[in-house]
């Protein structure tokens, strides 16, 4: 049982004010907006990634009054709308705010949460109990407006997805308990799993204190000795230790059909199969979606479940169900796309997002590639990284790619992946294990050497 655990109080400042820290932190959100050559930006919170189709409806309308139409996934789950006016004032917020999406403005920056987005569908564990109780105490604690917009929260499932993401503080669920993870750290602390979202907010309360002298945003910045002593503070008001090492790889949902567990067929029945259905999963080409994708994404979330997940690897979720109540028994019949399954709405939707130009299907060109937002839209940014990619994308690869304008890498994934940054002297293409990278290639003003050296190196 936690010890030692005080209620928050309530926050002064949920109807409005700003951040202690906004003079440092640039991070931008829905209040403040940051400039970029595009037009203005604006980075709205989705905590978990989980939308209603009426709130992802509302997110369309701000995009279509304020902005280019379009809206942005990032690698955290949340929406970037762009090409807003600068002179837009606080139209976008109060939108933003009616539909739900913003319930406290002084806390807008640090409601990020990431959760595993197939928890609750695939056989683990749902961790929406802990999303909605974590995000009000959050919102309701005075000395968690001071987050960094950097600081994040993550909440998996088991599955380890985004255990591996590098959150400052994560909730891992197991065989009924929680496990909280600080930071990097090897060793988690197991507590009831009731317990979870109030040791996390204390976590990040603990880390506030910490890094009052230091200022540092991220408990990874902390001086060595201060973050070894933030672990042990945790950890005296958390229950065992167990030694956990984080996953070095965090693995993305399958484009395609989502299912739990089903019942084994008989060998004589062949044609049949038991296995459910319960959603369906979708990449995003650059995590960049025209209104009329959005739309068919909103609609069809309405049809089913009417809930859409935006994912940490720029793609969405939707839950269904997609079949009959219990295990469907439909027969094996492929589709006009050739699919083939045991639900035919699943496969009628996922045809349908096809055809709109999403991903469906691992073997899509533009599984695992992602890129910055890159030229003209960043000033900081040597080149239209974006069209660049596509012009490069060849045959699905093992490993996924990211291109980035400059050295910043913003947005780029975790774990093991390829990275090609542009730089004055070329494209520069290395492998990223973790904290390792490989020996570096150069490439020079030569697009068929380029996008030869990307899919060698992603093979």
């Amino acid at each position: 049982m936690l010890a030692a655990m005080p209620d928050s109080a309530p926050s002064p400042l949920s109807v409005g004010g700003t951040s202690p820290r906004d003079g440092g932190d640039a991070c931008p959100g829905t209040l403040r907006l940051h400039r970029a050559d595009d037009g203005a930006l604006a980075r709205v919170r989705i905590p978990g990634g989980v939308l209603s189709a009426d709130r992802a409806d509302a997110l369309l309308a701000v995009a279509g009054r304020f902005g280019d139409g379009e809206l942005h996934l990032t690698s955290r789950g949340n929406v970037q709308l762009r090409g807003l006016d600068a002179e837009c004032g606080g139209g976008p917020a109060e939108l933003l705010g009616a539909a739900g999406l913003l319930p406290s403005a002084a806390h807008e920056r640090a409601r990020n949460i990431v959760a595993s987005p197939l928890a609750g569908l695939d056989g683990s564990p749902s961790v929406g109990g802990w999303l909605s109780e974590l995000d009000s105490l959050v919102c309701g604690s005075a000395a968690a407006a001071a987050l960094s917009g950097r600081f994040l929260f993550a909440l998996d499932s088991g599955r380890g997805d985004v255990d591996a993401l590098g959150a400052d503080v994560t909730l891992i669920a197991e065989d009924g308990d929680c496990l909280v993870r600080v930071g990097a750290a090897d060793e988690v602390f197991r507590l009831p799993s009731a317990d979870g979202p109030r040791a996390a907010l204390l976590a990040a309360e603990l880390f506030l204190r910490a890094a009052r002298d230091s200022g540092v945003w991220r408990v990874k910045d902390l001086p060595d000795d201060v973050r070894t002593a933030l672990v042990r503070a945790v950890g005296a008001t958390a229950g065992p230790v167990v030694h956990r090492p984080r996953p070095r790889t965090a693995k993305a949902p399958a484009p395609g059909p989502v299912t739990a567990p089903g019942t084994s067929t008989p060998a004589t029945t062949t044609a049949t199969v038991t296995t459910t259905v319960t959603a369906i999963s979708v990449g995003v080409p650059l995590g960049r979606l025209a209104p009329a994708q959005w739309r068919l994404l909103t609609e069809t979330a309405r049809r089913y479940g009417n809930e859409l997940r935006l994912t940490p690897w720029r793609g969405i979720v939707i839950p269904g169900p997609f079949g009959p109540p219990g295990s469907s028994t439909q027969p094996t019949q492929p589709t006009q796309s050739g699919r083939s399954g045991q639900s035919g709405r699943a496969a009628e939707a996922l045809d349908a997002l096809a055809a709109a130009g999403l991903i469906t299907g691992p073997d899509s060109p533009w599984t695992g590639v992602g890129a910055c937002i890159g030229h003209p839209g960043c000033a900081k940014s040597l080149s239209d990284v974006r069209a660049e990619a596509g012009a490069a994308v060849g045959p699905a690869g093992r490993l996924p790619v990211y291109w980035s304008g400059c050295e910043r890498r913003c947005g780029h994934p975790h774990g093991e992946w390829i990275d090609v940054v542009v730089t004055p002297e070329g494209h520069r293409i290395s492998h990223v294990r973790g904290e390792h990278r490989d020996p570096r290639t150069v490439v020079r003003n030569d697009p068929a050497a380029l996008a030869s050296a990307v899919s060698e190196a992603r093979a």
